[in-house]
């Protein structure tokens, strides 16, 4: 007879958690492009700095996770776990916690929330995600092992083209004095930092909510009194004390909750589930949701290049998913 009640994703089967952990991740990555763009654009004057951004987004999330995270380690100590936390925070060791902390959790947003300040959500909705996979596939076989077979890399290459028609049209344009080049060279290298953090998480076989914890307590660590002294010191430039507080609510809440706290579970437990190539591959309808949404509300204008390159991002990764074996076992029950 049963003895309690089943924890809650234990109620529904292996698939309806990947799937809703996929669509939800779909939808926040969707929304995240757009607001960040709309943000940081300076053509928009922005009220808050790219690593303004990044210290609401860490703030925000840091209020939900930190808490969280010293409950767990309260818990597990309680249950005879002393070796796997750091600092009676992060509800992992420190060796992972640094090291998933510093791709998931520092590098990514500050990457990122930089490359909006130079190209636009265009752009981003081809290199970030589109070249996500990419990232992943390699090093996944690089560490993992996974092998990576022809009809994945048919799809890699066209995902590759497809960055190349967007970058490259940018990088021939640098001699113009643009700085668009600068933001796509920014979005590739946010791409590869969590395409890190995803296949690390994947190698550890770590927990969602746990990992998410730990990227956070990290970056919570080391960002945020660093950029607070470097800004006091007048080191960097930092809008947050003429911000008005609408605004400082809004990324914390936005990019804090949503974009750090949600889509960091669902995407990790997509990893679980699917594995960190798979995962990747599944938000194949990013790039086309985000450039959609990029020319009809921040009226952004589409470009050949930008067409063909946002077809052949999106058609590598769909190649990916249906060059996947179907008997393959892509579906695992979280331990």
């Amino acid at each position: 007879m049963p003895t309690g009640p089943r924890p809650f994703f234990h109620r529904f089967s292996p698939r309806t958690v990947g799937l809703a952990a996929a669509g939800v991740t779909v939808l926040i990555w969707t929304s995240f492009i757009l607001i960040a763009r709309a943000s940081a654009d300076p053509a928009r004057a922005p009220t808050l700095t790219p690593f303004d951004i990044a210290f609401c987004r860490i703030v925000g999330a840091a209020l939900i996770l930190l808490p969280w995270g010293a409950w767990l380690v309260r818990r597990d100590r309680a249950q005879g776990r002393h070796d796997a936390s750091w600092l009676g925070v992060s509800p992992l060791p420190m060796h992972i916690t640094v090291r998933t902390g510093f791709f998931g959790g520092l590098l990514y947003a500050t990457l990122v929330y930089s490359g909006f300040a130079h190209a636009p959500a265009l752009h981003a909705s081809v290199l970030l995600p589109g070249s996500l996979p990419l990232w992943t596939a390699l090093l996944a076989w690089w560490l993992l092992g996974e092998r990576i077979t022809s009809a994945r890399l048919a799809g890699l290459a066209l995902i590759v083209l497809g960055d190349a028609l967007v970058g490259g049209a940018s990088l021939l344009r640098a001699f113009d004095g643009g700085t668009v080049w600068q933001g796509d060279l920014l979005f590739m290298a946010g791409a590869m930092s969590w395409a890190s953090y995803s296949v690390l998480a994947r190698h550890h076989a770590l927990d969602a909510v746990r990992a998410t914890i730990a990227i956070t307590t990290f970056a919570a660590l080391t960002y945020l009194p660093g950029y607070t002294l470097l800004a006091s010191l007048g080191l960097v430039q930092s809008k947050l004390l003429q911000a008005p507080w609408r605004d400082l609510l809004w990324q914390a809440a936005f990019q804090g909750w949503g974009s750090v706290v949600i889509s960091g579970i669902t995407f990790t437990q997509m990893i679980r589930y699917f594995g960190p190539v798979r995962s990747t591959m599944i938000t194949a309808l990013v790039p086309g949701l985000s450039a959609l949404g990029a020319v009809w509300l921040l009226g952004e204008p589409m470009q050949w290049n930008l067409a063909f390159g946002l077809l052949a991002v999106t058609g590598g990764i769909l190649f990916g998913v249906l060059a996947a074996v179907p008997r393959q076992a892509v579906l695992k029950v979280a331990s």
